[in-house]
C-alpha cells in the first residue's frame, strides 16, 4: 500500500520529475515570451528550436549511442504537455522532428541508417520531418501516388507531398534536412490489391528534392512551417530504402502510436493553460459588485474544464504507462486517448473565451490561440473520424478485453 500512495501517474520516476521540472522552465522563460509574435508572424523560431537538442530533448527516444537521452512514453508526454502549454505550435514543430522522423529511425532503420543520420539530428544541426500525406491523399494512406521506381544502385522518386510540419525550416523555403518518406515501389495487381508502400531518407544532397509551396494564413499552430514537398526525378541511394520494400506498413504502425499519444500530450497541455487563465480571470474581474467566479454560470465553464482536464490527463499518461516503444500494440488507446483529449481541449479553449468574454476573443490572454491550435489536433496525426472507425473496429474485433480494463 505505501507503494501505491507514493505513485505518481504523471511523475512515476525522480527523473521524470525533473525532466518536467526543466522542461517547464524552458516553457515559461524561453517559449512564452516569443510565442504571440511568432504565432502572429507564422514564423518557426529555428534558433529555439536548436536549443533543445542542447537540452538533450529533441533525441528524447533515441539511444544514447547515437546521440539521445533514451527516454520512455511518459517523458515524452512530458515534454509535449509542457511546450504546448505555451506554443502549440512549436510543440508541433518538435514532435514532427523527434516523433515522426527520429522515433521512426529508432524502431525501423538500419544501424548504419542510424549512425549516419541520428547523431545530427539529435544535435539539432539538422531538422527532420515525415512525409506521408498527398495533395489527393490523407487518411487513406494506400492511396499515396508518390512513385519510387528502383534503376541500378538508386530510386527514382517523383511525388508530391502535402502537410508536412517542418517541411520548410525557414522563410526562404529551405527544406528539411532530412525525410522520412513513404513512397509507391509497386501498385496493386490481381494477387494483392494494396499498393506496396517503402520507406526512403532523403536528405537535401539529393537533387530534386525542394519544397513546392510553403502553406500559409493556417488557422492555428502558425509557429510551425508547414510545406508542400516535391521529389522530380529524385535519385536517392538504394542503401537509403529502410528496410525491405513494401515494409511501410509495419513502420507505420510502430510508430502511430506514439504519435497519438503525443498529439494527446499536446492536448492536455493545452487544455491546463485554459484552465489556469479562466480560473484566475474568474477571480479577478468583478460584475455587479462580485467576482465572476460567484456566479453558476462561470462556476459550471470551470468546474467542467477542470474534470474534463484532470480526466484526459490521467487517461494520457495510464496510456503512456503501458506503452512499450519497441513493440506498440496499443492502438485502441492510442486512438482513444487522442480521440479524447484533442475535443476536449477545445471545447475547453472555447469555454475559456466564453469566460473571459471579449478580452477571450484577443491573443492579449492567449486562450484564442490555443483554441485555434487545438483545433488541428482534431485533424492531423489522424482525424476524429479514423479514431472513431479504429477503435469501434478494435473493440468489434475483441469485445473480451473491455472485462481486462
Amino acid at each position: 500500500m505505501d507503494n501505491l500512495r507514493s505513485f505518481d501517474l504523471f511523475n512515476p520516476t525522480q527523473e521524470h520529475a525533473m525532466l518536467r521540472e526543466m522542461v517547464r522552465a524552458f516553457a515559461k522563460d524561453e517559449l512564452e515570451p516569443q510565442a504571440a509574435e511568432h504565432d502572429k508572424q507564422e514564423k518557426f523560431n529555428l534558433p529555439l528550436f536548436r536549443k533543445l537538442g542542447e537540452l538533450g530533448l529533441l533525441g528524447l527516444t533515441v539511444p544514447e549511442k547515437f546521440g539521445g537521452s533514451g527516454q520512455d512514453a511518459t517523458a515524452a508526454c512530458i515534454v509535449h504537455e509542457e511546450l504546448s502549454w505555451s506554443d502549440p505550435g512549436f510543440a508541433l514543430a518538435y514532435l514532427a522532428h523527434s516523433m515522426l522522423c527520429l522515433n521512426n529511425f529508432v524502431h525501423n532503420a538500419s544501424e548504419a541508417q542510424k549512425e549516419k543520420f541520428l547523431p545530427k539530428l539529435c544535435s539539432g544541426e539538422w531538422v527532420g520531418c515525415m512525409a506521408m500525406s498527398e495533395p489527393g491523399c490523407g487518411t487513406d494512406v494506400m492511396g499515396m501516388i508518390t512513385t519510387a521506381v528502383k534503376e541500378g544502385a538508386h530510386y527514382r522518386i517523383n511525388g508530391r507531398k502535402m502537410w508536412i510540419t517542418n517541411g520548410a525550416i525557414d522563410d526562404q523555403k529551405t527544406p528539411a534536412d532530412v525525410v522520412w518518406l513513404y513512397a509507391r515501389t509497386a501498385a496493386a495487381d490481381g494477387r494483392d490489391r494494396r499498393a506496396k508502400i517503402s520507406t526512403f531518407l532523403v536528405d537535401r544532397t539529393v537533387a530534386g528534392y525542394g519544397v513546392g509551396q510553403k502553406i500559409h494564413d493556417k488557422l492555428g499552430v502558425r509557429a510551425s512551417n508547414t510545406a508542400e514537398l516535391v521529389f522530380d526525378n529524385c535519385l536517392v541511394p538504394a542503401e537509403n530504402l529502410v528496410g525491405q520494400e513494401g515494409e511501410s506498413g509495419l513502420h507505420m504502425m510502430r510508430n502511430l502510436e506514439l504519435e497519438r499519444l503525443t498529439l494527446a500530450a499536446m492536448s492536455v497541455g493545452i487544455a491546463r493553460r485554459c484552465v489556469e487563465v479562466m480560473t484566475n480571470y474568474a477571480g479577478e474581474r468583478t460584475a455587479f459588485g462580485r467576482p465572476l467566479h460567484d456566479f453558476g454560470q462561470i462556476q459550471r465553464h470551470v468546474a467542467e474544464s477542470y474534470a474534463e482536464y484532470r480526466a484526459a490527463k490521467a487517461y494520457l499518461y495510464e496510456t503512456a504507462r503501458r506503452l512499450d516503444l519497441s513493440k506498440g500494440g496499443n492502438r485502441l488507446d492510442s486512438d482513444g486517448v487522442k480521440l479524447f483529449a484533442a475535443t476536449t481541449a477545445k471545447n475547453i479553449a472555447d469555454r475559456a473565451i466564453q469566460v473571459l468574454g471579449g478580452y477571450g476573443y484577443v491573443g492579449e490572454y492567449r486562450v484564442e490561440r490555443l483554441w485555434r491550435d487545438a483545433k488541428l489536433i482534431e485533424i492531423g496525426g489522424g482525424t476524429l473520424e479514423a479514431h472513431q472507425k479504429n477503435i469501434a473496429r478494435d473493440l468489434a474485433r475483441n469485445p473480451g478485453q473491455l472485462s481486462q480494463l
